[in-house]
């Protein structure tokens, strides 16, 4: 479905100057420099895909994503959309896509919501039963009936993305880019984006790149993550792979019935002891949870236990550091 090969992208700056001197010189005589914002990214992407596409602010993610729909033209590399260059051929190309980007809306501000999906028709030539088809399907998965009459710029944040998610949908994109999607909105609100994202994948096998600093939506969504840093991809993988190179431990919090004595296991660690709890540390790649905690209650009584898995969030940074 996608294909972009050694992309890269510079943009001339004004070269900014210290000091008073430096700067009465760059009034006068500005010197420019280029700074390369993508720097040879290649990555393949099939249809029905979720990715995650990761990375510190200022790593190039939506440079990226301007340039996969189009926006903006590569100073060099190779992109196909289906088949087709979204540079050469983007009016082509945009009747596949569908794109939503958190902190941007596509809706007119002046427009009831439901004036603003018919103004996506119209762009699209979208025939009226089709549009009727997709608009139950919108107000189904996403809820807009009440508010689909209320003037967009009263809308609140999480019923403006609904919206803004509907309209990038209405004519049936194969390909849905989403920037931030969930950016600024409240845990129910970013929720009900997350099941809506799931059911158009499972439904239309609609292939989605995701580009987020919210952790839980790369949890929740996400089997396989690009990761950039500083122009170019330091990591393309499964997540499961991603965790167990960076963080492979795990820990078993445990509740024992009473007091005991410390519990030794070989290759096992004890990292914390509070009266009757215990906090085990195991390397997932050499010991199962199951078998630790059947070592454990074959040496005594257990009330309750639960198993700690890596924050992502913890991983990701280590790995921007690291990549760095």
């Amino acid at each position: 479905m996608i294909e972009a090969t050694n992309l890269i992208k510079e943009f001339r700056v004004t070269k900014k100057e210290s000091g008073l001197r430096g700067a009465l010189k760059g009034l006068i005589r500005p010197e420019r420099e280029t700074v390369r914002a993508v720097d040879g990214v290649s990555f393949r992407i099939n249809k029905g895909e979720i990715v995650g596409y990761l990375g510190p602010n200022g790593a190039g993610k939506s440079t990226t994503v301007k340039m996969l729909t189009g926006i903006l033209h590569p100073t060099s590399g190779e992109i196909l959309i289906n088949g087709v260059s979204p540079h050469r051929e983007r009016t082509r190309v945009v009747q596949n896509l569908g794109v939503v980007f958190g902190q941007r809306t596509q809706l007119n501000w002046d427009l009831r919501l439901g004036e603003s999906f018919e103004l996506q028709r119209r762009i699209y030539r979208i025939s009226d039963d089709r549009f009727a088809a997709q608009m139950d399907t919108m107000r189904s998965l996403l809820g807009l009936t009440e508010f689909e009459n209320t003037p967009v710029r009263q809308l609140s944040l999480g019923q403006r993305m609904r919206g803004d998610l509907a309209a990038a949908m209405l004519h049936s994109p194969s390909i849905l880019f989403l920037d931030e999607p969930t950016i600024g909105l409240d845990l129910t609100a970013k929720q009900a984006i997350r099941d809506f994202i799931r059911e158009v994948n499972t439904l239309h096998q609609t292939t989605i790149i995701l580009t987020t600093h919210d952790l839980e939506d790369v949890e929740q969504l996400c089997k396989r993550l690009i990761v950039i840093n500083h122009g170019r991809v330091v990591e393309d993988g499964p997540l499961e792979d991603l965790i167990d190179r960076l963080a492979p431990y795990r820990q078993i919090e445990i509740d024992f019935v009473q007091e005991v004595p410390v519990i030794e296991i070989q290759g096992v660690d004890v990292v914390e002891v509070n009266g009757n709890r215990m906090v085990l540390q195991f390397d997932r790649r050499a010991f199962s949870a199951a078998s630790v905690i059947s070592a454990v209650t074959q040496r005594a009584a257990v009330r309750d236990l639960s198993v700690r898995e890596p924050e992502i969030a913890d991983v990701l940074k280590r790995y921007y550091q690291d990549s760095a």
